[in-house]
């Protein structure tokens, strides 16, 4: 599993975001608070906090494609 944090700032960035994660077939979960959602779903994603960075739990051992293109949202 592979975790950091992200920040969506933008209706267009969550696009982009859900748009890559699709693409991939393992489970990606986001986490905000005590909110845990699906990073594949977009309603999921605009239930959460956006002001605040967003926890991004990879559930693969072999996502350093997806971590790759999620990198432009990481911050520390």
């Amino acid at each position: 599993m592979k975790t950091f944090n992200i920040m969506l700032n933008s209706i267009n960035d969550v696009k982009n975001f859900v748009n890559i994660v699709n693409k991939y077939d393992f489970d990606v979960d986001l986490t905000s608070g005590r909110y845990v959602v699906d990073a594949k779903s977009i309603m999921g994603i605009f239930s959460l906090d956006l002001s605040k960075p967003i926890l991004v739990e990879i559930h693969n051992d072999k996502a350093d494609d997806l971590y790759n293109e999620l990198v432009q949202f990481k911050v520390d």
